[in-house]
């Protein structure tokens, strides 16, 4: 049986909803299942423990039919009522909600009408003019459409770093945990925290290598063992996910650690440095004439080229190997040093929890202070705050504040920038906040000029503490809007305006190619979660990692300030911040 996560509950749940949907079900009982898949994602404790027991009763909005089908996922890992009704449905089905643009209603509408049950089918049904008979579908709807197909195409043997990252460690610790393992890590793009990965390279120090590829091609995540050898196997997961292993000796343990973390042309560089010096570099050891270098340890690579220890996040030859001769890398961001955070949602908007909840789980985080950041009234399809409301939450943020010992929730707001570069709220009202995360949410497609222009003007407003999401791009999903970065990155640093680091693994924006440059400038960053729910605080383990990749130390990034540095940084006018 494979492993039931909250995870597990929480999928099912959605996709009885979107089936029920797509059947024409009662409203109410498509919407028992979406509210029971919330309940479950937010419930403070071991939900999974607890349906596998038959434990469920007194939990507001989990009814007996609902605790029943959970107790059945949990205890045995599938559940009869949702295998019958995927049943009903093509299996290519889901692949449509996979479509940005495309809701149940509308893949209702093309399953009913015209028998679309594929991307493949859709694809060809849009170059055609069968759809333009349905409703709903104009010209402009199928251009998005096959925009996104498009994408999704581009895309397709590509994973985001947050969702490949929980399972990418389930699998580690399952490596770490064999008794003939000495040594473990995942290697590749993984170790270097690039945003978007195509595969994992896992990598142990074992003396029975056989023993360790067979262990590997058994996992009950295995979808289709591609490979098996003596000292290497490769897999597919069911998520389509590949995952190499390659077995060693601890004493090539580093040089294979060195060599698959990559990237190719930072380990050219190295290869190069090793030449001069009389020396061959590969995945195994050194070779060469003369004393071949001890190496117990990767630093020992490094110090043995005259260089220091290179992390791997920076590891891309963008500057890394010439700091690291002259003893100029910096001292790199660590998720420890983050003492707060900015840019959070709550019930009040398009989020799942309540101020108190999500203090709550700030303050289990070990957090200091938390930046609340609900949408304004433009953004009505989340919900926005309108005057009215946004005065009301910062009066109950303040008579809250009174409560917490050593805590603080700083009251703020995510501003539209509308599309002349003016704000959804007046600077009257932005006074009254502590702060102010300025975010684009429409109208993507001006041109790169007029886009440069509307997101400098809001910065221009002294009440505008930072810029959110900077390109607006959803990885994988959804290209960046067209934008003049290096205009950005100096306006912001001759405004004294923070750009956030969107830690939300489909964001990660502002990408961390830029962060250099921005750094440079003089230009801090927060790092913030962009969070909805309390569980979505653990993103910025990915905005840390990133930080990293970009280069960022410690007094790059505002929110490693204590509770009482940032009330004084934020009492700054922004000029002098």
């Amino acid at each position: 049986m494979a492993d039931v996560t909250r995870d597990t509950l929480v999928s099912t749940l959605e996709e009885i909803a979107l089936l029920l949907e797509l059947k024409g079900e009662n409203p109410f009982k498509t919407r028992a299942y979406r509210k029971g898949a919330d309940i479950v994602q937010n419930f403070d404790g071991d939900i999974v423990a607890r349906a596998a027991e038959g434990d469920l009763k007194g939990i507001k909005g989990i009814g007996d039919a609902l605790q029943q089908k959970l107790h059945e996922l949990a205890s045995t890992g599938t559940l009869q009522y949702y295998k019958n009704l995927k049943a009903e449905f093509p299996p290519t089905l889901f692949e449509l909600f996979e479509v940005q643009g495309l809701g149940p209603k509308k893949i209702k509408a093309l399953y009913d009408k015209l028998g679309i049950s594929s991307v493949a089918e859709l694809k060809e049904v849009c170059q055609g003019e069968e759809i333009s008979n349905l409703a709903g579908f104009g010209a402009k709807t199928v251009e998005k459409i096959l925009a996104a197909i498009e994408n999704r195409e581009k895309f397709a043997d590509r994973f985001r770093l947050g969702e490949v990252a929980p399972l990418a460690e389930t699998l580690l610790e399952r490596l770490r945990d064999h008794p003939k393992v000495s040594r473990s890590a995942i290697a590749g793009s993984y170790r270097r925290s690039k945003e978007t990965l195509h595969d994992l390279d896992f990598l142990v120090a074992t003396t029975e290598p056989a023993e360790l590829t067979k262990f590997f091609t058994q996992f009950t995540e295995v979808h289709e063992v591609i490979v098996h050898g003596e000292t290497k196997a490769s897999i597919r997961l069911e998520n389509g996910l590949q995952c190499d292993l390659r077995a060693v000796s601890n004493n090539h343990f580093p040089f294979a650690l060195q060599y698959f973390t990559g990237s190719k042309e930072h380990n050219v560089e190295l290869r190069s440095l090793a030449l001069k010096k009389g020396l061959s570099l590969n995945e195994y050891d050194f070779t060469g004439e003369g004393d071949i270098p001890k190496v117990n340890e990767e630093a020992d690579i490094y110090r043995a080229l005259g260089m220091d220890w290179v992390a791997p996040e920076l590891r891309e030859n963008r500057g890394e190997i010439e700091a690291a001769q002259q003893g100029e890398l910096p001292g790199l961001v660590e998720l420890s040093h983050l003492k707060g955070t900015f840019h959070n949602h709550t019930i009040a908007s398009d989020g799942k929890n309540t101020l108190e909840e999500m203090a709550g789980a700030a303050k289990d985080h070990g957090l200091q202070y938390l930046g609340i950041a609900d949408h304004s009234k433009s953004s009505f399809q989340a919900n926005g705050l309108d005057e009215d409301r946004l005065i009301e939450q910062i009066a109950t943020i303040r008579k809250l504040n009174e409560s917490f010992d050593e805590f603080a929730l700083i009251a703020g707001s995510e501003v539209d920038i509308l599309k002349d570069g003016s704000l959804d709220f007046n600077n009257d009202l932005l006074s009254q906040l502590d702060y102010c995360v300025a975010s684009v949410h429409n109208v993507f497609n001006l041109p790169e000029d007029e886009m440069t222009a509307r997101l400098i003007r809001a910065m221009e407003n002294e009440h505008v503490t930072m810029l959110g999401h900077l390109t607006g791009r959803l990885l994988l999903r959804r290209d960046p809007y067209a934008v003049n970065i290096e205009k950005i990155i100096d306006c912001a640093a001759e405004t004294r305006t923070v750009i956030e680091l969107n830690c939300n693994p489909w964001r990660l924006d502002m990408d961390w190619r830029w962060w250099h440059r921005a750094r440079d400038k003089g230009v801090l960053t927060s790092i913030n979660p962009d969070a909805h729910s309390t569980d979505q605080l653990q993103f910025l383990a990915y905005g840390t990692r990133l930080a990293r990749k970009g280069w960022l130390r410690r007094e790059d990034v505002v929110n490693c300030r204590s509770l009482a540095g940032i009330r004084e940084w934020l009492a700054l006018p922004k000029s002098k911040r």
